[in-house]
């Protein structure tokens, strides 16, 4: 564990937030190096027994330690106080990407990740273009920072030891973005990822078709954007998708709203309710 908080560089300037801390081990090494900790578990009764653990091993330690019962794929920027400086997270494979994609997004506060993730997620993430196992998860990280592996994790050093090898994955996130980094611009970069690799054998001028209108307007907008049409998506890089998005005069079309609904009035000496959820 101290090998993966040593490879995350946290300081005590920082404040982590920690997916999935379990049994508290990597917790307790992160707090060692004197940073403060919010530990977000899903599970209630881990997330009693954390803070008793801390403190059983360090009273100074607790009082830098935050324990929340959550679900971080639904978890907030304003459920915390202070905003996190980096990431590090333990995800289980059936989440581990969307949960990462999740707290990229809604905390751009943090600037460094480490997560430690099924061996065969990590060579995802970390993957380049054209390899075989380049995806939509390997270009939607790119989108925030540049992308590393930090080699492999034993099973032997977890309880219950699980049946598969594990491996570390590092984002250092863009000190200033080469791209806007607005929601917007964002979601219609990543519905380019998504389109281009659901037909990834196709060309990128037939993938693209639909989106653009046309085959013949497709092969525009690739040329338009230095990228030949003939190629296969599974060799974009994250750039090319941006600038493919950058390069089509329509991208920043916003679609007009739809009137609003005439406001209900309230007759006089009636009381009105709001319910807050």
């Amino acid at each position: 564990m101290r090998r993966i908080v040593s490879a995350s560089g946290v300081n005590r300037n920082d404040h982590v937030l920690e997916v999935g801390p379990g049994l508290g081990s990597l917790t307790l090494a992160l707090l060692d190096r004197g940073a403060k900790v919010t530990a977000v578990e899903i599970d209630p009764v881990l997330a009693r027994q954390l803070p008793i653990t801390v403190g059983d091993h360090s009273h100074s330690e607790i009082n830098r330690l935050t324990v929340l019962n959550r679900d971080i794929l639904t978890f907030e920027r304003s459920e915390m106080t202070e905003e996190p400086t980096a990431l590090v997270a333990n995800l289980p494979y059936n989440v581990a990407v969307p949960a990462l994609l999740h707290l990229l997004a809604e905390f751009p506060s943090i600037r460094t990740v480490m997560v430690m993730v099924q061996a065969e997620v990590a060579e995802r993430l970390a993957a380049e273009p054209g390899g075989k196992d380049y995806g939509v998860p390997s270009a939607k990280v790119r989108f925030y920072g540049n992308v590393r592996r930090y080699g492999m994790v034993s099973p032997t050093v977890f309880w219950p030891i699980p049946r598969v090898y594990s491996g570390l994955v590092r984002i250092d996130r863009f000190e200033t973005s080469p791209w806007p980094a607005d929601t917007e611009f964002r979601d219609q970069v990543f519905e380019l990822i998504d389109m281009g690799f659901a037909q990834r054998r196709k060309t990128a001028r037939n993938a693209f078709a639909e989106w653009a209108g046309s085959g013949n307007e497709s092969a525009s907008r690739l040329l338009a954007a230095s990228i030949d049409p003939a190629r296969r998506p599974e060799t974009l890089a994250i750039n090319d998708f941006v600038r493919l998005l950058q390069r089509s005069e329509d991208w920043h079309i916003v679609p007009k709203p739809e009137p609003a609904a005439p406001a209900e009035t309230v007759a006089d000496g009636e009381d009105a309710q709001v319910s807050s959820h």
